[in-house]
């Protein structure tokens, strides 16, 4: 087992447009050859075409595989392409709208089209929590609606509108990050649904995202308490093996939403955050700002390998798992 084996099983951001030294040494000295790109990464067409091509090149240069290149363009609050890139409302919006297929068709084939154009070829939405209008949820307008069928109908719309236009869409916030109030970017939210509520509400969005071949499920930084009560959900092995693997029989790719969140950061390191939630079940650790943070994780996931604490058969499956995305989703080069 390598150091480059584990470093394939994160995803790192970079800190400005270019390709620069910290993130070189990421793909070199580490295996790291998957991406998110943020507002701060982007200027315009020409540059971000730029930077997909160099980080592509650069894998490549480096015997890693083509990497994935991820953004959230969900549109709305969470659009990271500003103008005089394409813009979309918020996802309520249409979800609630007079003709919510319709504009959604419109958001998945546009989103796809461009983000295929730029070199992207993952895209963090569409966002398939079930959050009630009015209540406090600090989802409530990146959500399609609060009705969990209608949610799952519309979901899947967006999933099939992306993959159709060869970006791999990403379900998220698995199980769901319900009605929560509090912002897991801040600190971490607790749930007390227990599993009859969530299996018959939160999952029904996630349940046709997988019959509609979803590419990826984000987890959630949620820890739900009448589930498991000792793990939030990107760290549970009952959520993420039991539930999502065993029972609703999901085989793609796992990806935590960002590390780096205060829900994690309060209670964890990063590092070891990553590795837990690899224990876990999660294939992908997202890691959005601080590159030491990657190189921490990477390093410790090695180690614990070595010591037999992490069984190295789960990052060659792992890491499987990933490639089979990546060739689905595979750029077309000139």
């Amino acid at each position: 087992m390598k150091l480059h084996d584990c470093g394939g099983c994160f995803m790192a951001g970079l800190p400005g447009p270019i390709l620069d030294g910290g993130t070189r040494h990421l793909i070199q000295d580490f295996g790291v050859n998957h991406f998110i790109l943020f507002t701060r990464n982007i200027e315009d067409e020409v540059q971000v075409r730029t930077l997909c091509r160099d980080l592509v090149n650069y894998c490549q240069t480096q015997g890693l595989e083509e990497p994935l290149i991820a953004i959230d363009q969900e549109g709305g609050t969470v659009a990271r392409l500003k103008p005089p890139f394409i813009q979309f409302a918020d996802a309520r919006k249409y979800g609630t709208g007079a003709s919510p297929e319709e504009a959604l068709r419109r958001y998945s084939a546009d989103t796809g089209g461009l983000l295929h154009s730029l070199g992207i070829n993952v895209n963090f939405a569409p966002v398939l929590d079930i959050c009630s209008e009015g209540q406090g949820c600090f989802m409530e307008r990146r959500c399609l609606h609060d009705n969990a069928e209608k949610v799952a109908r519309l979901g899947a719309l967006v999933i099939e509108g992306l993959q159709q236009q060869s970006v791999a869409a990403c379900g998220k916030h698995f199980p769901g990050l319900g009605e929560a109030v509090i912002d897991p970017h801040l600190h971490l939210p607790r749930m007390a649904d227990d599993l009859d509520k969530i299996r018959s509400w939160d999952l029904v969005p996630f349940k046709q995202a997988i019959k509609a071949g979803v590419a990826m499920l984000m987890t959630s930084h949620v820890q739900y308490d009448g589930v498991d009560k000792d793990h939030l959900a990107t760290m549970s092995s009952f959520i993420l093996q039991d539930l999502l693997r065993d029972e609703l029989g999901y085989t793609g790719v796992i990806v935590t939403d960002d590390l780096e969140m205060g829900a994690v950061q309060n209670h964890y390191g990063v590092g070891e955050a990553a590795v837990l939630s690899f224990l876990a079940g999660a294939d992908l650790l997202l890691i959005c700002e601080n590159q030491q943070y990657v190189r921490d994780g990477i390093t410790l996931l090695h180690e614990r390998c070595q010591s037999g604490e992490v069984d190295y058969h789960q990052v060659y499956q792992a890491k499987a798992r990933i490639k089979k995305l990546c060739t689905c989703f595979a750029r077309k080069h000139d």
